[in-house]
């Protein structure tokens, strides 16, 4: 083989080389920008609903300040035992399962449980209770554990203290 022709031949394997090598670097580059933070920040704040918390004696609202998509759902076959812990009550407009939300059923949030779980809600000073099915996510106040629809405050009588310490136990 001649000088020109094996000098033609690498200058074609390194065309082919430096082809390969952009197009290894525009698909990796691709993949950065599917994963990156931004964008899941981005459409996590746009699907984040208003969630109100009420402390003595006014509402305040908040918004969810990290994403909820890791939060752990238990298993459906855990068995489930009763949590205490503070609940308080809120209004919203949509709720995260999708549903409208209206403050006359007895609904509520809770961070974990699958939505359409039934908790019985049990405030520990007055011994006073009631039954309400998840369909949202919440609370997103340190400390809470539930967030219920004003309806289940007032039959809690909780509407004037805006929150209280209850027992949550799954009913089923």
């Amino acid at each position: 083989m001649s000088r020109i022709a094996r000098a033609e031949t690498a200058r074609i394997s390194l065309a082919t080389s430096c082809r390969l090598l952009l197009a290894i670097a525009g698909a990796a580059s691709l993949a950065a920008c599917a994963q990156s933070p931004v964008g899941r920040q981005k459409a996590d704040l746009a699907s984040a609903s208003r969630q109100a918390a009420v402390e003595r004696p006014h509402r305040v609202a908040a918004l969810h300040p990290r994403p909820i998509s890791r939060a752990r759902v238990p298993d459906a076959d855990a068995k489930q035992t009763a949590s205490h812990g503070v609940a308080s009550f809120y209004s919203d407009t949509e709720t995260a399962s999708g549903e409208r939300f209206d403050k006359n059923e007895l609904t509520a949030a809770h961070p974990t449980l699958p939505f359409g779980t039934k908790l019985r809600v049990t405030d520990t000073n007055s011994g006073r209770f009631v039954t309400v099915r998840v369909n949202d996510r919440g609370p997103y106040i340190r400390g809470r554990v539930v967030d219920i629809s004003p309806s289940a405050a007032e039959a809690l009588g909780m509407v004037d203290k805006g929150i209280t310490n209850v027992r949550l136990e799954v009913v089923r």
